[in-house]
């Protein structure tokens, strides 16, 4: 097999699409030759196959990043320079955009249009941002009096494992290169195994832009074996994992043998509560905006929609409007399409079988319920809106990651915080009041690592974003972001000497 291939898309753009393993700057082919094949949801037709990391393929990842990582090409670079690689790289990916976004619509499912507009933008601006940071991520002196100075080193951790997940494989991937390659380590970034090939293309860019080989390594693999080689892996420091919180806490468990750094990034089952005083409108909005965006693939999706009960049956009626009148399902390269497919035939089967769950253990579906193949083809689910939902269901405890919710009367203020936090996740929730006092009364009661008031999942990446509970551990995006990718050298000089 080749190592990359011309693709053409619905929209007529055409591109050279690498189909290898991006390890030490060149593509190359699995150790044994095994591919994974990368299917178009939207038609339920192959795209192409890429090649698919071994252990060994993991193996030589890793070697050639602990090489970079110690090589004067990478290690000597001041902040300021690497910086610099990292701005060519933003600018690349700039220039690139409209393949980058074609090349997402077409794996993914996403519609186009969003790709285009908030997909690669975050690529572009998540680079950037950790570009700015590089030389300004820097220790501390300490006063511990006059017979000793004391100081402190900021240094990088050094092989970082990335593990990324399909919903947002442009984005998830630059919110771990990102700190990363700002703070000095070096990578092996495992793609998800559904949507590998806008960022093989990214890795072209990688090589263009100038960063050292061996400095960003980039595998295609299925986790069971990729991701597991690269968690247990004696020579990488760090694990990086986005994913399901089952997942997560075997990433944990492998991690253990070694005593790796990690950050998790897991499930959600977000709460949105809205109060008597709310805006409708606004309301309504962004409750669709949380659930219904990305196709509900969103692990912040506010899914659980929490309503006072003299609001209930206003706010429900004005919820299924906006739902009939924004969530036009269709081909991704249309631009009147709100929601595309969901990624892969296993994913919708999963949503669908949520949605049977529901029936089955008494909810209403008040919208939705069903398949809704576009010219018969398709992994396309109807936005789901149910009702007469109880505390003890799946669908309502259970993370579904599609366009499901659940709305559900509250009569306190007291009852809805209850509710929200009645669950094993804690990544984010929403308030919607006028009441400033109340909303930061019940930001403040809600265990979650993110709330927003009056608005949903409008994330921002100078903004720390992580969870609570089993959401997660550690924080990506903004300063705080850094953290995770350093480990802080206490130095001790003796003045008395």
């Amino acid at each position: 097999m080749a190592m990359e291939i011309e693709l053409t898309a619905p929209n007529g753009r055409r591109w050279m699409q690498p189909l290898g393993l991006f390890i030490n700057n060149e593509f190359v082919a699995s150790s044994n030759g095994q591919t994974i094949t990368s299917v178009n949801p939207t038609t339920e037709e192959d795209i192409c196959s890429v090649y698919a990391a071994t252990t060994d393929d993991v193996d030589k990842a890793v070697a050639a990043a602990k090489k970079a990582f110690r090589d004067p090409s990478w290690r000597q670079l001041s902040g300021t320079e690497r910086g610099a690689l990292m701005y060519t790289l933003a600018d690349l990916v700039a220039e690139h955009a409209e393949t980058l976004a074609t090349i997402e619509a077409l794996d993914n499912g996403k519609p186009y249009s969003v790709a285009l507009k908030e997909n690669v933008p975050e690529v572009i601006n998540v680079l950037r941002y950790y570009a700015g940071y590089a030389d300004k991520n820097f220790g501390q002196t300490i006063d511990v009096g006059p017979a000793k100075f004391a100081y402190t080193i900021k240094e990088p951790i050094g092989v970082c494992g990335q593990i990324i997940p399909w919903n947002y494989p442009l984005d998830m991937a630059a919110w771990k290169l990102g700190p990363a390659l700002c703070c000095g380590n070096t990578v092996v970034l495992k793609l998800a195994e559904q949507t590998p090939l806008s960022m093989l293309y990214v890795a072209k860019l990688i090589k263009q832009a100038g960063f050292p080989p061996g400095v960003i390594n980039i595998l295609n693999g299925y986790g069971r074996e990729a991701g597991a080689a690269l968690v247990q892996h004696p020579d990488v420091d760090k694990i990086a994992f986005t994913g399901s919180t089952a997942t997560g806490k075997e990433v944990m468990k492998m991690a253990a043998a070694t005593m790796k750094n990690i950050t998790l990034e897991t499930g959600g089952k977000s709460p949105l509560l809205v109060f008597p005083d709310a805006d409708l409108e606004l309301a309504t909005t962004w409750a669709h905006w949380g659930i219904m965006s990305n196709q509900g693939q969103i692990c912040t999706a506010t899914s659980r929609i929490l309503v006072h009960e003299s609001i209930y049956d206003a706010f429900l009626e004005r919820f299924k409007a906006k739902v009939r009148e924004v969530s036009v399902l269709g081909d991704p390269f249309d631009e009147n399409t709100f929601q595309g497919p969901q990624v892969t035939r296993a994913q919708y089967e999963r949503v669908l079988s949520y949605i049977e769950s529901g029936k089955q253990e008494g909810a209403t579906i008040a919208l939705g319920g069903e398949p809704a193949p576009q010219k018969g083809k398709g992994f396309f689910v109807a936005p789901t809106v149910f009702t007469n939902v109880k505390p003890h269901m799946k669908i309502f405890r259970e993370e579904i990651f599609g366009p499901c919710v659940a709305i559900v009367a509250f009569q306190t203020e007291e009852e809805a915080i209850q509710m929200a936090n009645d669950t094993t996740y804690g990544l984010g929730a929403a308030v919607f009041t006028k009441d400033l006092v109340r909303a930061h009364r019940v930001a403040k009661e809600i265990e979650a690592g993110m709330v927003w008031i009056n608005s949903s999942n409008d994330s921002d990446f100078r903004v720390p974003f992580g969870g609570v509970k089993q959401s997660g551990i550690g924080r990506e995006l903004g300063e705080a972001g850094l953290a995770p990718y350093c480990n802080i050298k206490a130095v001790h000089i003796n003045m008395a000497a």
